[in-house]
């Protein structure tokens, strides 16, 4: 906030004593003074903090997927606007620090923790009861543990806000150092773990708010940031006991009448509907642009504004196993159809991506099948986007027990993920060679979590996005003429996104990342 307006504002309210000019407030809206006191106006606050996930998901599949060798985007010559040419340059390595794409992360997240922290300063001011206080609390320190786990992952050390920011002087932080930010995401974990229930499965529906499973698998994934392995583990082995485990077919995952099942551990909520606004889109986001998507939504509507993004790369399509058919077609689908001259794709076809080969006269473009379900109206989805997964905390375990030399024992929770995804055909891995076992566990990591924003995580965490992106690189730069002999030159100082500009010219005390106009 701007500081002279604040002291304006201020003053005006001391000088203005008059009492009709001082209530102001709607008859018929309650007031700050008499808001944060009750059970129920607490949950109604921590509603609102779960609102920017909402809003971070609609971007961060730029940041973590197409920053990886999963997916790239269609090219449309006829626009290079900045609403185009930003996201494009995320997924080239081309972004700066006035990128709206990747600034935006940055922003829905703090807002994330803007609330939690509201909710966490005036609780003890309410009138509720233990448990109720440990759940909200519980939720309150997730969330703003999750939103500075990705804040820093992506941007290394931000300023770190815990407490409510009540007047101009407290907005205006120094960056603190990737440590003590993630000591502080470790804090809040495990409150949340120890104040949170574990699920409550009913008809095998979880309500969708975090749970104790939800903070235990953050926590678990932030040892394993950490490189501790052997705390990551223990956490991780406490999942089964909660209720969590494995849908019986990997395609059932990711309909909409299994949301929050005994597989998700966290998912990011939207609800079709007309009214309310909290429908998601997505795969209206994957598919090829179109001035009709009848044949792949069974709804029409124009998505050439839209479309477009996070289209599943060859790389990615190659690397599944050859009989790992069943994955991959949940996974990915074609359009099949053609461009006109304004690279406006017409459907023809919806064709399955195994043994694809295209009719004559047309061209097939994979898009992402794990988010298209039936709905009925345009644009307006009920899919939710999944965070942690069951299938993600067996792979993690995996990689903690093989990273301490227990690779007999990572074959279990590796090969019950692949025992699912082969259709319960036994399709077992029995090397118990640890290097070799790393590049298959991150492999099947590649594959099965494919498009849910885990890639990029993975390559940065694992230390081989270097290497993987700079070859990736090569590749593509041989398929696009498009691309700038400028675009994926992958080093150290890529791996974090740069501090948005316009935040560093409110903040003078904000540094830059290493590689970034300072």
């Amino acid at each position: 906030m701007n500081k002279i307006f604040l002291i304006a504002v201020l003053a005006c309210t001391v000088i203005s004593c008059k009492k009709d000019f001082i209530e102001l407030s709607p008859e018929d809206e309650i007031a700050e003074a008499s808001f944060y006191k009750t059970e129920a106006q607490f949950r109604m606050a921590l509603t609102a903090a779960y609102q920017p996930l909402r809003d971070l998901e609609t971007n961060d599949f730029y940041t973590g997927e197409m920053r990886s060798d999963n997916t790239h985007y269609q090219y449309y010559q006829i626009n290079r606007g900045t609403a185009y040419t930003m996201r494009e340059n995320i997924a080239d390595f081309m972004d700066d620090p006035s990128n709206d794409y990747s600034n935006a992360v940055y922003f829905h997240c703090f807002r994330g923790v803007s609330r939690a922290n509201i909710i966490l300063d005036r609780i003890d001011g309410g009138t509720l009861t233990d448990a109720a206080k440990n759940d909200i609390v519980g939720q309150a320190k997730f969330l703003r543990a999750f939103n500075f786990f990705k804040l820093v992952r992506y941007f290394g050390g931000v300023p770190l806000f815990v407490h409510e920011v009540t007047d101009a002087e407290q907005s205006f932080l120094p960056r603190s150092t990737a440590d003590q930010v993630y000591a502080q995401i470790v804090d809040d974990a495990k409150d949340a773990i120890a104040k949170l229930a574990n699920p409550v499965f009913t008809s095998g529906k979880q309500n969708g708010q975090a749970t104790k499973g939800s903070a235990t698998m953050l926590l678990a994934e932030v040892y394993m940031v950490q490189k501790k392995y052997a705390e990551a583990e223990t956490l991780l082995n406490t999942l089964p006991a909660m209720g969590y485990d494995l849908l019986a077919n990997y395609s059932d995952v990711f309909s909409t009448t299994n949301k929050n099942s005994k597989e998700s551990l966290f998912e990011v909520q939207y609800l079709e509907g007309l009214q309310g606004g909290q429908q998601s889109q997505f795969i209206y986001f994957f598919l090829p642009r179109s001035s009709n998507t009848t044949v792949i939504t069974g709804v029409k509507t124009d998505n050439s504004g839209i479309g477009g993004w996070n289209t599943p790369t060859q790389d990615l399509i190659d690397a599944y196993e050859a009989d790992d058919t069943l994955r991959k077609n949940a996974s990915i689908a074609v359009a099949e159809g053609t461009y006109n001259s304004s690279n406006i794709f017409t459907f023809s076809a919806n064709k399955s991506i195994i043994n694809y080969k295209p009719a004559a006269g047309k061209v097939g473009v994979p898009y992402i099948r794990k988010y298209l379900n039936p709905h009925a109206n345009p644009n307006n989805t009920n899919d939710n986007w999944p965070v942690y997964r069951y299938a993600d905390a067996l792979l993690l375990l995996a990689e903690a027990k093989n990273l301490q030399g227990k690779s007999a024992e990572a074959l279990v929770p590796l090969n019950k993920v692949r025992a699912r995804a082969f259709g319960n055909v036994t399709h077992n891995i029995t090397t118990t060679d640890p290097a070799a076992l790393t590049d298959i566990i991150a492999h099947e990591r590649r594959v099965e979590l494919a498009f849910e924003n885990h890639r990029w995580h993975d390559l940065v965490r694992t230390g081989k996005a270097i290497d993987v992106m700079n070859a990736f690189g090569i590749k593509q730069k041989a398929l696009y003429s498009y691309l700038s002999p400028a675009s994926y030159q992958v080093d150290k100082n890529r791996l974090l996104y740069p501090i948005p500009q316009s935040e560093r010219d409110l903040n003078v005390d904000l540094t830059q990342n290493d590689g970034y106009p300072q």
